[in-house]
């Protein structure tokens, strides 16, 4: 593997799961069990008793990252499944979301639930956050809207959540159409710099429509914690490895952007309402049929815009390191078309008992 270049921006993923019955499939609680039993893990209570979220340390290498989730996913699975559970690296749960969660005692949850009301009830979305580091906000402003283009393309690569209440929703994320409600959504806006951005959030904190600044739920923010852009697109991923490639994939495409940002090259246009469709298109589509290609704003087969996707950002995965492990995870998609497609392969084959399976095997060894 190539050295990595100094200039390759530090990464971390956040990834959150459900917790789902060994038998009936259902979600269940169990995450202050499970953190009972491992206190040694970073287990991170999330909104609901049967989510569980953890997060990798700063990485500099995909083997950081690959260390802890994988190492994060074995312990919990086999801890959850004394327990009767299945850890599930799956978007929302494929049956049972109809039911309202119990929501985990903390004073910020119990606002939130407060506030958002029965938009929050049966929120049981579970995602895959990354965080990319940038050099200022200024800078992660102007990241953010260089990779607005690519963001689609990201969404079909990670969409994993094609059943929901018990049959097929038609969609491979429907988790990303039903975070949409979120009074911020969808892609945010071309900001001039990160003045403007900060003015935005604190006009909808103002207005009453966020409970503060940490509650922005744009596909992609401003860090209020870290120096670091956060993508929050992704639906969980059935496998580790996969929440770790598609990381430095979207490394890779933030070292472009302050690369071209650097040498004064065009910013590309994006009008909200067009991206808004592009992200619609391929939360339906996922890698099965067609994307709407940046260069163009038309439909493509899906896989064209996956391959211009990784020659936009190729020169950075070489100098990262990366490319080869990269190359290698869009082969897979290729093949297998992502999780939305192997998760409608298990449920025709053998509905809920199948999908268990399939969520299992995302924890095991290679």
């Amino acid at each position: 593997m190539a050295a990595r270049i100094a200039s390759a921006p530090r990464f971390g993923v956040e990834e959150e799961f459900l917790l789902l019955d060994a038998e009936t499939g259902l979600p269940r609680d169990g995450v202050m069990e499970i953190a009972q039993l491992r206190p040694e893990l970073p287990i991170e209570l999330e909104f609901f008793h049967s989510q569980i979220e953890t997060a990798t340390p700063v990485c500099e290498r995909a083997e950081d990252a690959l260390e802890a989730i994988l190492g994060f996913r074995g312990a919990v699975a086999e801890t959850a499944g004394a327990l009767g559970l299945v850890l599930a690296g799956t978007g929302l749960p494929p049956i049972g979301g109809d039911a309202p969660g119990r929501v985990v005692p903390k004073p910020r949850y119990l606002d939130i639930h407060r506030t958002m009301r029965g938009m929050v009830t049966r929120y049981y979305s579970t995602g895959t956050h990354v965080h990319v580091e940038v050099p200022s906000r200024d800078a992660g402003v102007e990241v953010i809207a260089r990779i607005a283009p690519w963001s689609p393309a990201l969404l079909a690569l990670t969409a994993n959540s094609p059943i929901w209440l018990g049959g097929d929703s038609g969609y491979a994320s429907w988790r990303f159409l039903s975070i949409q409600q979120w009074p911020s959504s969808g892609y945010p806006p071309r900001f001039a710099d990160a003045a403007e951005y900060e003015a935005t959030v604190q006009a909808l904190v103002r207005a009453g429509a966020l409970m503060d600044t940490a509650l922005v739920n744009w596909s992609i923010r401003l860090s209020e914690r870290y120096p670091t852009v956060e993508l929050r697109t992704a639906d969980a991923q059935l496998r580790g490895e996969d929440a770790v490639d598609f990381a430095l994939l979207l490394r890779a495409l933030v070292a472009r952007a302050l690369r071209d940002a650097a040498s004064g090259a065009p910013a590309p246009g994006a009008q909200r309402d067009v991206l808004r469709g592009a992200h619609w298109l391929a939360a339906r589509n996922g890698l099965g049929s067609e994307l709407v290609h940046p260069a163009e704003g038309a439909p493509h087969p899906a896989f064209d815009v996956v391959d211009a996707l990784l020659a936009h950002a190729e020169p950075e995965l070489e100098a990262a390191g990366d490319l080869a492990r990269v190359r290698a995870y869009l082969a897979r998609r290729r093949k297998d078309l992502g999780g939305a497609q192997q998760q409608r392969t298990a449920w025709e084959a053998g509905g809920i008992r199948a999908l268990l399976e399939l969520y299992g095997a995302g924890h095991a060894p290679g």
